[in-house]
């Protein structure tokens, strides 16, 4: 059995092997970059105005308009002291402008414009290379893509970026007691859904799971599907099967495919049984089969691998230490994973914190980690992972 840190560290020091392929930039959301991107160019390239208004040549009150600059114009208008052309947002300023001033706040006579106040030198001007110079570095290797950063790459021009491939994840759910949904259920049957739950937490994480097979109890159906799986995924996630009773084949089975075990068992509460291992370049996680406990063993420990294997610099969920909202004492005798939800500044400890019980993550927003038979007072500071 290992602590906590010990194994992650153990998956935090793997060696791993990330490829990169090229994707059309619409299709590169949640991946990383496998090379840092530059700007190609100034943005902006040309000097224009940051909204609807008048491009102005000097600071006065009373101003001669001469033209109009619309957004896309090749303009060549040049003002001269005193003028003003009408002009709208993104519009290449004229030559000699001084400042822009909103629409708003002035009034037209003809060809006069007034002004309610003189405007200040360069305002409303959005300057060349205000944002980005040429050949500065927009995104580091590493950089897991957004919505905001498609639309940077996309205004620089680029149409398709180098990107780490992401991993291939299969799922496998065992136990004679699942049913399928849809199958109809008998005493002492449940309906599986640990299977849901996790692919659906990968593909919260910007991750799909490609395969999900449910086998019983049997040792050499086990056996097989493991052999399969590794055949053709970089990760293997199982959901049961991984503590001692008479029932559980997966560790065996996984020996018995040339998996060498990298830790087994973690001090902690819930997911006391979990496994990880390793086949060359394929990694297995084996996380136990209560609900509350496999989904927090995925967030923890899952997490962290596959963003390694997408060559992210994300380390795993993000973390704030927040006050707790009420008293709170850890009786375990090991470190927890506690259950919570954040409200206006402050994590209070849910109930329902049974690792068989998933009602109460699903109604709260991070887990709370507390030290064996540590006792907490409202308002001092926890450590809250954030689950959503």
């Amino acid at each position: 059995m290992v602590q906590i840190e010990e194994a992650l560290k153990i998956i935090r020091d793997q060696q791993v092997q990330v490829k990169s392929e090229i994707r059309a930039l619409s299709d590169c959301l949640g991946y990383s970059l496998s090379k840092e991107i530059s700007a190609p160019f100034d943005m902006p390239t040309f000097d224009n105005s940051a909204m609807d208004g008048y491009a102005l040549c000097g600071i006065s009150r009373e101003f001669k308009i001469i033209g109009e600059v619309a957004a896309g114009d090749e303009s060549r208008i040049r003002l001269r002291e005193g003028e003003a052309a009408r002009i709208f947002t993104g519009a290449k300023v004229p030559e000699n402008s001084s400042a822009v001033i909103m629409q708003e706040k002035t009034t037209v006579s003809g060809n006069k414009l007034f002004l309610e106040q003189p405007p200040k030198q360069g305002q409303s001007i959005r300057k060349k290379g205000e944002e980005l110079k040429k050949g500065e570095v927009v995104f580091e290797k590493g950089y897991t893509i957004t919505p905001a950063g498609i639309g940077m790459i996309g205004s620089l021009g680029i149409a398709m970026v180098e990107v780490f491939k992401k991993p291939v994840i299969h799922l496998i759910t065992t136990g004679n007691e699942l049913v399928k949904h849809g199958a109809l259920k008998k005493e002492g049957q449940i309906y599986e859904s640990n299977s849901y739950a996790l692919r659906s937490a990968c593909e919260d994480f910007g991750f799909s799971c490609k395969e999900k097979k449910q086998i019983q109890d049997d040792f050499e159906a086990i056996k097989s599907g493991i052999k399969d799986s590794l055949e053709t995924s970089d990760i293997l996630i199982f959901s049961g099967g991984i503590s001692v009773g008479e029932y559980d084949f997966v560790k065996q089975a996984l020996e018995e495919n040339g998996v060498e075990e990298q830790f087994y068992k973690v001090f902690q509460k819930p997911g006391k049984p979990l496994y990880f291992g390793r086949k060359e370049n394929k990694f297995v996680f084996a996380l136990p089969g209560n609900p509350a406990s496999s989904l927090s063993c995925f967030y923890i420990y899952v997490l962290p691998l596959l963003y390694k294997l997408s060559g992210s610099v994300k380390k795993g969920l993000d973390r704030l230490n927040l006050p707790i909202a009420k008293d709170y004492e850890n009786k375990s005798d090991r470190p927890s994973f506690l259950k919570a939800d954040i409200q206006n500044g402050f994590v209070e400890i849910l109930d329902g914190q049974g690792s068989s019980m998933i009602k109460s993550m699903a109604l709260g927003n991070a887990l709370v980690f507390i030290d064996a038979t540590t006792s907490v007072k409202k308002g001092e500071g926890v450590d809250c992972y954030l689950i959503s």
